[in-house]
């Protein structure tokens, strides 16, 4: 049987990380890759029977790329600790794994988010594929936030998703929302791109459209329709940000 090895990445979980670790432990070894937290979180890793290594965060692409380099297996299956494996995914997992070296040498791997509370459908949320099981020395990440995987081989997709308990409040949304706005106008600015005075309005509304009719964000109600409005919201906050940025 090829080694499976989990990297949960963390800074103070001490709240999700021993039913993330729980989830996990099907696998071969479960490693915690802890960015220094000032919780409990690497207490209670230790005492769910999880490694703990520690190493400073710069950035999300640098800190995964620390976990490939440091975690000796064929395999790394990337979990977030708001993140939850079934057993489904598990058995999958194992059976895809089984063919190497002759598999491909990452998969993607869909998620069930539930935003608020409520398992999100609609309005791009499924099946919102992530790259996460891939074969050591085969992948390396690039990308400060929202992160790539540079991949040597083909790639796959797995059928059962990963749990993702994403955004629990209103106040948690705006408030990682307001910090990917700020990045996004920033490379938006070193790209050159400049708005014009109507653009904040004119994306909020195409955002919108798309979110809410082209994602088929109406499937999920009046919550599918907030969600949409507020993704919506912040795209204009983004070309908002990104005009200021010229004007400076």
């Amino acid at each position: 049987m090829i080694q499976i090895s989990v990297v949960i990445l963390t800074l103070n979980e001490q709240k999700n990380i021993q039913d993330c670790i729980a989830s996990t432990r099907w696998a071969d070894r479960v490693v915690v890759m802890d960015t220094f937290s000032s919780d409990d979180t690497v207490s209670l890793a230790r005492a769910a029977g999880a490694e703990v290594l520690q190493h400073s965060f710069e950035d999300y692409a640098q800190i995964r790329n620390v976990a490939l380099e440091q975690v000796q297996s064929p395999w790394i299956f990337f979990v977030d600790a708001d993140e939850r494996a079934t057993p489904e995914l598990a058995a999958e997992i194992r059976q895809v794994t089984a063919g190497w070296p002759d598999c491909p040498s990452g998969w993607w791997v869909p998620r069930h988010n539930y935003l608020f509370g409520k398992l999100t459908l609609g309005a791009g949320w499924f099946p919102d594929y992530q790259m996460r099981l891939l074969r050591r020395g085969k992948a390396r990440y690039e990308r400060p936030v929202h992160e790539v995987v540079v991949l040597e081989g083909s790639a796959g997709h797995l059928q059962n998703p990963l749990i993702h308990y994403n955004y629990e409040t209103v106040a948690q949304f705006h408030a990682k929302q307001a910090r990917y706005s700020d990045y996004d106008a920033e490379i938006l600015y070193h790209k050159g791109v400049r708005p014009r005075p109507h653009t904040p309005i004119t994306q909020l509304l195409r955002h919108l459209y798309w979110r809410f009719i082209t994602l088929k964000g109406y499937r999920d109600g009046l919550h599918g329709l907030r969600l949409c409005l507020l993704t919506a919201w912040y795209e204009g906050v983004k070309y908002h940000k990104l005009g200021q940025l010229w004007a400076s």
